[in-house]
């Protein structure tokens, strides 16, 4: 069931007009809530033209926002469309936000282990662009899978199944669809308020009762240093909790790629791995944290550790593959491609034409395996989008044989680069140089850094795990 507001909001005694609100926010004052929720009700109304909006934006980028502020626009893009509720699924709705990484289909297993657990999860996510892959991307490797699902639907496969990814709607967020498309084209799309109330209003709008978001940092996640990390992390911990909405940060590190499989139909495939109690032992780590942790701040588990040892069983015990299984079905693919898919994913999935090994260059340790470098190339390749309307390969990855602190031997190879056209020269080359080899063996430095707690009437902080 939905609810649309936004009948004109709430109004200050007297409206200040677009141009006054303007030179507020420039000249460094804080703009009141009921003035944030009366200018997203205009521009979705489309009463502001671009050049407004656009100075507000760059206003906003430069001047920054409160924390309530940032809460004050996070609601009022929430609001700015339909905004989904489940009475029918009491204190069970829960959902995860990852800010991207390389490998990252933490997703993939996530959803159907917390519907294994009685959870109800109404997953609403994104493309990929630039380096970053999408999540609907790697779903649509599926033969027949459609993520194109309408409210009504994606409220029966709740209620069927317990969990669902799917794009983002026209109707729910539609103000933030307007911002975004105007902070692309201004140069404002790097501001922690703007991507705070982008990302939790988005997330928010799914009717939720708790949200757990993945905050990355390192060398190929969206914020690199730890002190930007938690800026991002602390300003989303709080929009969520001042938005209603149980919310935790996690923060883990992002230098190296997830698990050993980059690409979409290969990181489908190492999903279902996971799901089968076979996944390679980081993918599951931060699989059992982040769904052990939701679990916990829900109330479903008494403890983050009760938590991972549920998100654990459902892993182990092949319950959480029957899930997937049945939202695969669920979601428009056969249910025998579904079945077999679980079986064997690669017998379903697009297989590239060409595999090409390429070889360790000495003997020693691996000290480093660069994400960002990994994942451009691939991209670059036919794996994601250099602009919206790329169209994808999904057969197209990499396929890592080694991690970080493995020994190798020279000439054993440490990753099959899987190809639909002939591998170009600069493509192997770029691969080839994201390996570090030297001749000690690294410490591996855990993935998950610490936790960013709040509440609605705390401001979240930082504590390192």
């Amino acid at each position: 069931s939905v609810h649309t507001p936004f009948s004109g909001g709430l109004r200050t005694m007297a409206t200040l007009n677009v141009p006054e609100l303007i030179a507020k926010k420039r000249d460094g004052h804080a703009l009141a809530p009921a003035e944030i929720v009366d200018f997203i009700g205009r521009v979705v109304k489309r009463e502001v033209p671009n050049e407004q909006i656009g100075a507000m934006l760059m206003a906003i980028y430069l001047k920054g926002m409160s924390a309530p502020e940032t809460v004050a626009l996070t609601t009022a893009l929430q609001n700015s469309g339909e905004v989904l509720s489940w009475p029918q699924f009491p204190g069970v709705v829960v959902d995860k936000h990852s800010t991207g990484g390389v490998g990252d289909k933490i997703s993939l297993p996530l959803a159907p282990a917390l519907a294994a657990c009685g959870l109800k999860v109404p997953m609403i996510s994104g493309r990929g662009l630039g380096h970053t892959g999408g999540t609907l991307d790697k779903l649509e490797s599926i033969p027949g899978l459609s993520v194109s699902v309408d409210v009504q639907r994606i409220g029966a496969i709740l209620e069927s199944v317990g969990c669902v990814i799917a794009g983002q709607t026209e109707t729910l967020v539609p103000g933030d669809r307007i911002l975004y498309a105007i902070r692309d084209v201004t140069s404002t799309v790097d501001s922690i308020p703007l991507i705070t109330a982008s990302i939790v209003s988005k997330k928010v709008a799914e009717g939720l009762n708790s949200l757990i978001l993945d905050v990355k940092v390192g060398k190929a996640a969206f914020m690199r240093t730890m002190e930007s990390a938690l800026a991002l992390g602390t300003s989303m911990v709080n929009a969520g909790n001042g938005s209603g909405v149980r919310t935790l940060g996690i923060v883990t590190r992002m230098d190296h790629p997830i698990g050993y499989m980059i690409g979409n139909a290969l990181e489908i495939a190492e999903s279902v791995y996971c799901l089968q109690g076979k996944g390679p032992k980081d993918l599951d780590d931060l699989v059992i944290a982040q769904g052990g942790h939701l679990l916990a701040i829900n109330g479903t588990a008494p403890t983050a550790e009760a938590g991972k040892e549920m998100i654990r069983k459902v892993l182990s015990d092949g319950s959480a593959l029957a899930k997937f299984e049945q939202m695969v079905a669920a979601q428009g693919a056969s249910a025998e491609t579904a079945k077999k898919l679980c079986q064997d994913p690669m017998s379903v999935l697009a297989v590239a034409p060409f595999k090409t090994d390429l070889l360790a260059p000495s003997n020693g340790f691996v000290t480093d395996i660069d994400a960002l470098a990994l994942a451009k190339t691939t991209c670059v390749m036919g794996a994601g989008r250099l602009k919206t309307t790329d169209v994808i390969d999904f057969a197209v990855g990499l396929q890592l044989h080694v991690v970080v602190g493995d020994a190798v031997k020279e000439g054993q190879p440490w990753v099959t680069v899987h190809h639909t056209k002939p591998l170009a020269d600069e493509h192997k080359a770029a691969i080839s140089g994201a390996v570090t080899i030297g001749n000690a063996q690294p410490p591996v430095q855990p993935r998950i850094v610490g936790l960013i707690q709040g509440s609605a009437s705390d401001n979240a902080a930082f504590h390192p795990l």
